[in-house]
């Protein structure tokens, strides 16, 4: 067997001119590349005085929905809890009283209705598993705050306001 060093190829260097000694094509290739970029069209969004138009199918900020009535479309049933991949959803079911049951057609409400916007992919699983389309994911970014605490979205954030006729 033969040594390594007998195979390796030696590749001999030309020497440099002047002008390749003092830099001078490389600090005239990268000023033109800076110049070139100067003048293109600032790509910067200016947030918030200036919002980007997102996609037909952007998922933003959840928000539960209401029927024509302004009744809750929620009727507690689990699936979108059961559908999230990151468990970011929590809900506690509430029996009707008496007196509710002829306004609402379900017996059944979600008492407490919460995200945790830390653990949301915003994947839309729980949008596609609601059988009432109760829960959509149509709202804005949703915003930058300093407390974990505040990332807990309730029904008071997330249930849109009833319609005023």
């Amino acid at each position: 067997m033969e040594p390594l060093s007998n195979k390796r190829k030696v590749i001999e260097a030309k020497p440099l001119n002047f002008w390749e000694k003092a830099y001078i094509p490389a600090i005239a290739q990268g000023l033109s590349i800076t110049l070139k970029h100067f003048f293109k069209k600032d790509v910067t969004i200016r947030y918030p005085e200036q919002e980007r138009e997102f996609s037909e199918n952007f998922r933003g900020l959840h928000s539960l929905k209401r029927d024509e009535q302004g009744r809750e479309r929620c009727t507690a049933c689990g699936l979108c809890a059961l559908s999230c991949p990151a468990e970011a959803i929590t809900m506690t079911a509430g029996e009707r009283q008496k007196g509710e049951e002829n306004l609402y057609r379900e017996e059944k409400y979600a008492a407490v209705y919460e995200i945790n916007m830390l653990r949301c992919i915003f994947c839309g699983l729980c949008e596609e598993a609601c059988p009432k389309e109760a829960i959509y994911l149509d709202g804005p970014i949703v915003p930058s705050d300093y407390l974990r605490k505040d990332f807990i979205y309730g029904k008071d954030k997330l249930v849109e306001p009833p319609l005023n006729p």
